[in-house]
This record gives structure tokens, sequence and C-alpha cells, in this order.
């Protein structure tokens, strides 16, 4: 099993040149706590999240260091606090020091990564590229797949994988559904968070339409996004 069969595809992004009021506003969108910032050629440039726009002037939340800190650091951070509160572009609030992982990366890979950088999500990139996202989610639903009478995954079941994901994501009606889908031995595990039952359904019986598909799990739940932050990796 590589990060590429453990992955989200459908990543929320947004771009440098966005404003920081559109990084706020799509995150409240779909709700989730962070993103990556992906420039015009697929490359993931940054990181924003909730806590990059906690210091903001128009909320009255902008830091205050003591004189002396200023001075000790040289003027440096008081400089970076002031773009960090005053900037509109997202290019200037997010995180620019990225930790990514290659698409063939172990999960043994992965969990070393988040646990010594102490993240709970890793874009998973192919040669710089987003492809793909790995939340400690991601992790759990994979154990859950397995269990101990559990046969090896067989070798077509990424080809069958991604030709799944290509009939869900036809039907992506909602961009705060947040589709993973494990597959082993032709059995397609369906997992995510959607608004309604019927969409629910819909995402199974595109699986189940699926040349090779043997069987759908439907783990997808139906949850208001008004009411719970499950949409979040």
């Amino acid at each position: 099993m590589k990060a590429i069969d453990l992955m989200t595809p459908r990543v929320i992004t947004i771009a440098p040149d966005a404003t920081v009021a559109d990084a706020a506003r799509k995150m409240l969108e779909s709700n989730i706590s962070g993103m990556p910032v992906v420039d015009a050629t697929g490359k993931v440039v940054g990181i924003i999240s909730e806590g990059d726009l906690l210091r903001r002037v128009e909320l009255g939340t902008e830091r205050h260091r003591s004189w002396w800190l200023g001075l000790v650091s040289g003027g440096t951070l008081p400089a970076e606090d002031f773009i960090k509160s005053h900037a509109r572009k997202v290019a200037d609030v997010m995180t620019s020091h990225v930790t990514t992982v290659d698409e063939n990366a172990t999960p043994e890979e992965v969990v070393r990564v988040m646990e010594t950088r102490r993240i709970k999500r890793l874009p998973v990139v192919r040669q710089g590229a987003l492809v793909g996202i790995i939340s400690r989610a991601n992790l759990l639903r994979a154990l859950a797949s397995v269990s101990p009478e559990t046969p090896a995954a067989a070798p077509d079941d990424r080809a069958l994988k991604e030709r799944v994901t290509a009939a869900v994501k036809e039907l992506s009606w909602d961009s705060r559904s947040h589709d993973a889908i494990i597959v082993r031995n032709g059995v397609v595990q369906l997992w995510g968070f959607v608004s309604s039952g019927s969409q629910r359904d819909a995402l199974r019986v595109a699986a189940e339409g699926v040349p090779g598909v043997k069987a759908v799990e439907n783990n997808i739940q139906v949850v208001d996004p008004a009411e719970s932050g499950a949409w979040g990796l």
C-alpha cells in the first residue's frame, strides 16, 4: 500500500494571489481548518490554516510584542507580525515551508513524517504537483478496512480505484464532500460526508456501475454542514 492508495484525491485548494477574505470564506463554506496553496502549474507552494488568520487587524487581534523582543530580533519579528495581520494576499500570510510526501511513499513513511513534523495532514505530490492529501482519518479508514483474514490487495486494485474515482468525480455537486476510496480485491469502500441521503446513494450507484467492482461498502455519512465540523480532513 502506498500514499496514493490512502489519500483523498479531491482536495480543496486556493491560489497564492487569492485574498485572505477568499481563504476565510472558502474554509467556512467547506468547513475545513486549512488547505494547500497551489500555483497555476499545480505545485504546492504553501499551506493556509485558521491559525494563519487569527492575528488580524480587522478583528483587532494583531500581535503586540514587547519593545525589547523587537529590538533583540532586529525588527524582524514586528515586521513579520505586521505582514501577517495586514496583508491581503494568501501568499503573504500562508505557511510557505510545506511538508509533502510522494505518491509512492509507504504508510510507515507517512506516519513518520506526521509524527516528526507534528502535523495532521500531508499533501501528496507527483513530481511536485498536488494529487491528493492524507490525513490521520485516511490512515484510520485503511486500518478499519483490514481484518486479520483480509487477503492481500489484488494487483489491479489501483487501476480499479482510479476508475471508481473518475466515476465519483463526475458527481462532484457538493464541494464540501471529501471522498476517500479504498479498494481491496475488487471490493470498494466509500468514505466521506455528504448533505443528503440521495447524494450518498448516488455515489454508491456510481461505484457499483464501474466494471470490475465486486461489491461496494458505503461508509459515507450524511451530515448537516451547518451543525458539524466533520467535513474537515
